[in-house]
């Protein structure tokens, strides 16, 4: 596909979030609740479970559930054979990987409904004008170890724990009890249920008090900041362990002005400084999203490409800055509509 300033990258990328969002969120209703269960239990974006009309289930919800239920008791006893231990954690990652390798990190990027919302709610806060506030590069850095901790602590080592009966029944799956997809999208669907409180288990209350506070924050930062969870996604951690293997990648070719304008990474939402300055394999960072902003600012032909396999989707223009910049700073600030009067008539 051919892309112009008359049809940017990014509009193909919102038409592509709309229709996931339906799917992720309402792809259900089409032929049932259990499509779901027909179509993948293991997504590379959060498509939540809790969400009975969805129309697929993320790979983290299945992941703790396999760790819990399968791994974690099937070690506890030891008459298991190794198949009932392995097969059903290799089943789960196989249909990841089938996903995956495909469009690898585009899923953050193109298809994660909590990733869409968070997108749109700053564009809406742009809108209104609210200030909108960066991390820094000082403490990116410091932001960026979250989301591994998360990954091994409340997706990995919890419902482990769990399994193996050192840890309460609530903690099997923890990660997804705080997840605040969980929450947003349901209420997509208009089911508030998600958002009560669990008063007969101390574990489940506290679980759900920070899922809803957390939530809450998410929506209200994303008005003055850009993917404020995608930072700390453990989803996002987990796609980065794979991201080489996958056929949808970045590049970036050496080019002499790189590290002198920095619009790159202006442009980007995670706010991935590496970009600006390194070229090849390291342009690649463990939380970029695909979400193509980089190659649509860069002002320099051909430096920045978004690939599939050998295929180039898209490649960085001059041009084609030039008239981008005109709706849309890199930073993303919406340039104002101008209204033009009619000039009045002479008769008048």
């Amino acid at each position: 596909m051919m892309f112009s300033p008359s049809f940017p990258l990014s509009r193909l990328r919102l038409a592509v979030q709309i229709l996931t969002l339906f799917l992720t969120v309402w792809g259900g209703n089409l032929v049932g609740y259990y499509m779901a269960d027909k179509l993948s239990q293991a997504l590379p974006a959060l498509s939540c479970a809790y969400d009975q009309q969805n129309g697929g289930y993320c790979i983290l919800v299945s992941l703790q559930h396999q760790l819990d239920h399968r791994i974690g008791e099937a070690l506890a006893k030891a008459h298991q054979v190794t198949w009932q231990i392995l097969l059903p954690l290799f089943f789960t990652l196989l249909s990841f990987m089938a996903f995956f390798v495909v469009l690898g990190k585009a899923f953050c990027g193109w298809v994660c409904p909590l990733g869409t919302l968070q997108d749109w709610l700053n564009r809406l806060g742009r809108r209104f004008n609210r200030p909108q506030r960066e991390l820094g590069s000082d403490r990116v850095g410091k932001v960026r170890a979250v989301k591994w901790l998360m990954l091994l602590g409340l997706v990995l080592a919890l419902p482990l724990l769990t399994g193996l009966g050192v840890t309460p029944h609530a903690l099997g799956n923890p990660y997804c009890d705080v997840c605040p997809s969980r929450i947003a999208t349901t209420l997509l669907t208009g089911n508030p249920g998600e958002l009560a409180l669990n008063t007969g288990d101390g574990w489940r209350f506290a679980l759900g008090a920070i899922a809803n506070t957390l939530v809450g924050f998410i929506l209200v930062a994303s008005l003055a900041s850009r993917q404020p969870f995608c930072r700390i996604c453990p989803l996002l951690a987990f796609n980065a362990l794979f991201q080489r293997l996958s056929l949808a990648r970045l590049s970036k070719r050496q080019h002499d002005k790189c590290g002198q304008c920095g619009i790159c990474a202006k442009a980007c939402p995670m706010e991935i400084s590496e970009i600006a300055r390194e070229h090849g394999a390291k342009a690649f960072h463990e939380d970029c999203t695909l979400c193509g902003r980089c190659a649509e600012f860069c002002p320099e032909d051909g430096v920045i490409a978004l690939k599939w396999g050998p295929l180039s989707l898209f490649r960085s223009s001059r041009d084609y800055y030039r008239e981008r910049v005109r709706a849309e700073l890199p930073d993303g600030t919406v340039k104002p509509v101008k209204f033009h009067k009619k000039p009045a008539s002479p008769d008048a």
